[in-house]
């Protein structure tokens, strides 16, 4: 039995860019919402996690299962949220996450 390349794909090194990036997170945000019956909230890049989707811990914990999921140990969401202040984190947005992202797949692709 060969084994199926849709079962986990990992990104084009050509198609690490913000906008697939962003549409990943869409998706895995979407999800996570749709369990609490939040079916048709908008998400771009200015969205925060705390204030605009409401997201408690848990369920950034359940996010970073989702990245781990799709990227593997090329992103480390538990060692981006280390590096933050308090603050930061209340106020983290869709876009910065996108960002870290994308400057670790780039960099694990460089290696």
């Amino acid at each position: 039995m060969q084994p199926n390349p849709q079962a986990n794909p990992q990104p084009n090194p050509q198609a690490i860019d913000e906008e697939t990036v962003l549409a990943d997170i869409t998706g895995m945000l979407a999800a996570l919402l749709d369990e609490y019956g939040l079916d048709d909230v908008e998400i771009g890049m200015q969205t925060t996690f705390n204030r605009d989707l409401e997201l408690e811990s848990i369920d950034l914990v359940t996010l970073a299962g989702l990245l781990e999921e799709r990227y593997g140990g090329r992103v480390n969401f538990a060692e981006f949220l280390a590096g933050m202040e308090f603050d930061e984190i209340i106020e983290l947005t869709v876009g910065r996450l996108v960002e870290h992202i994308v400057q670790s797949l780039k960099a694990a692709e460089a290696v």
